[in-house]
């Protein structure tokens, strides 16, 4: 019993530190951009097992060289109620946890703006409950710390838009060559509908359905609220 305490104690003061790591760097990032996130991390690793000396593309550009129509449009595909909820959408949450099981497979996330930075800041890729709880104690974390608004900057910079492509400037230049300032509605739109699976639609760019997503997208984003 003392060596199962002896591990349980040691368990739970490593659980701490990192937690404490994670909250220090969270505190760093409200006035310090973020160089890399661990989900840029990963992919520039995979990309260098085909070609050592494959980089990613990313530039950070400040939230106000980003254009209002690819904000409205990511808050209208990813987060309607972004401004307003303190980082869960528990409706959406319920209405993604029903279409995934009248489907029988994932189809839908239910995962805020805040949910996805925190995934992509710190975590894997791997679905696990423990990823799931640590995402949750994570977006607990940046929004007692942060405002939406440096949130939402954050996420625009770091989100995955393609094979390596990270960031709203580099995809704008990717897909548009343009900045990310002078993103057209249906350009951020398309940008948008892309989200969820950008590595594929970097390679399939006419996919059935893009297009359909897109003017979803279009009709959804005057709606859209940012925030200040």
């Amino acid at each position: 019993m003392r060596l199962i305490s002896k591990l349980l104690a040691v368990l739970v003061a490593a659980f701490a530190l990192y937690n404490l790591w994670i909250f220090g760097h969270i505190v760093y990032w409200r006035s310090h951009n973020p160089s890399a996130s661990a989900f840029m991390n990963q992919q520039l690793a995979k990309l260098q097992e085909d070609d050592p000396e494959a980089e990613l593309r990313q530039k950070w550009v400040p939230y106000q060289q980003i254009s209002p129509n690819l904000k409205r449009a990511l808050i209208a595909a990813e987060d309607a109620k972004f401004v307003d909820h303190v980082g869960f959408d528990w409706d959406g949450m319920e209405a993604a946890f029903e279409k995934n099981l009248k489907k029988g497979h994932i189809v839908a996330g239910g995962s805020t703006i805040s949910q996805q930075l925190a995934k992509n800041l710190f975590l894997s890729d791997k679905r696990t409950p423990w990823r799931k709880a640590e995402e949750a104690l994570i977006t607990v974390m940046l929004e007692a710390v942060m405002d939406k608004r440096r949130i939402f900057e954050i996420y625009l910079n770091v989100i995955e838009w393609g094979n390596g492509v990270f960031g709203a400037e580099a995809a704008s230049r990717h897909y548009f060559h343009t900045s990310a300032l002078r993103l057209s509605a249906g350009q951020a739109a398309k940008l948008a509908a892309m989200v969820p699976n950008p590595r594929y639609y970097d390679d399939h760019r006419g996919a059935p359905g893009l297009g359909r997503k897109t003017r979803i997208i279009l009709r959804r984003m005057p709606y859209a609220d940012l925030p200040d």
